[in-house]
């Protein structure tokens, strides 16, 4: 009897102790949960909001995720379709293997379809001949082919054909980006400086193209007692910024992150938010075409906020 009492106060002893452990295990989770995000409830909400809005945005049919392709134009007559014997060649079984043609002439570009081929505009108008604008005057032309759709870029002084499939693995398999923690340390108010005269902004790509824009000002801001300079690009009625930093190759996408700020206010000032800084096209596709930071907008600062690299497509 005096064994049988005894393993029974072992057993509620162990139990008991279980049960210690599982409180402090939940308590620590749940402790460290409340201090992953940092800011008012009001701020969290916002930005997750914010974010929710990003990622319904990268799954439209025709957002980033759907990118299958990009094409440069040569002088003349560029054939195109998914057999492997035209100068564009469209992923296998995606529209008729001999489609038609592009005709470049080095400033515009027609396009041509086969007699036996039917494709249509955008708004489902059939087409047999067009003449291309391209997505740097808006409202391009848009030609589709059942899941596909394509149309004209122009990227300094080369002409490509982008090509869209609605129904892409990528975007049908995207599940979202990892952030870090929202942190509302990292939304700082910004000083505008002016510079003595318009400063030259040359901004390289990723396939070797360069742009060039002017800013009349620069964004000063302070972190941990340090300040730090950013050049932005008026872009409608905000401010564009294309950055690096110590996370950049590491924990987030190497080439950089873009942000959107409001322009400066009458007293010259602006909030540089970091927790909506994003990922450029490029960390999804190879297809996008994406601007890298000026040369002095890689920052010397460890920006712990906003998305992280995208490892769900291999590079």
């Amino acid at each position: 009897m005096k064994i049988l009492t005894y393993a029974r106060t072992i057993i509620s002893f162990t139990v008991k102790l279980r049960s210690v452990f599982l409180f402090i295990f939940v308590a620590a989770i749940l402790s460290s949960c409340g201090t992953k995000e940092k800011g008012s409830p009001e701020y969290i909400q916002s930005i997750k909001e914010w974010r929710f809005q990003r990622i319904n945005n990268l799954k439209k049919e025709d957002g980033w995720l759907t990118l299958e392709g990009l094409h440069w134009l040569h002088a003349g007559e560029n054939s195109f379709g998914s057999s492997d014997s035209n100068d564009i060649v469209f992923p296998e079984n995606s529209i008729p293997m001999f489609a038609g043609k592009f005709i470049f002439d080095g400033d515009s570009a027609i396009a041509e379809i086969n007699p036996n081929v039917t494709v249509y505009l955008k708004n489902g108008k059939p087409v047999k001949r067009i003449k291309l604008v391209s997505d740097a005057k808006g409202n391009q032309t848009i030609l589709t082919y059942g899941n596909y759709s394509w149309y004209l870029i122009i990227r300094g002084d080369r002409y490509g054909i982008r090509i869209k499939n609605s129904e892409s693995p990528l975007r049908k398999s995207f599940k979202g980006i990892e952030t870090f923690p929202i942190n509302e340390e990292w939304r700082l108010k910004a000083r505008v400086k002016y510079y003595e005269s318009p400063k030259l902004l040359t901004i390289p790509s990723v396939i070797g193209t360069v742009e060039e824009d002017s800013t009349e000002f620069y964004l000063e801001f302070e972190k941990d007692g340090e300040q730090f300079t950013l050049d932005p690009i008026e872009e409608g009625d905000g401010l564009f910024i294309i950055f690096a930093d110590e996370t950049s190759g590491a924990e987030t996408y190497g080439a950089g992150r873009f942000l959107y700020v409001d322009k400066p206010d009458e007293n010259g000032e602006t909030i540089i938010d970091f927790n909506k800084a994003y990922n450029p096209p490029c960390a999804f596709t190879k297809y996008a075409t994406c601007p890298l930071p000026p040369k002095d907008n890689y920052l010397k600062l460890k920006i712990a906020a906003g998305e992280k690299d995208f490892h769900g497509y291999e590079h």
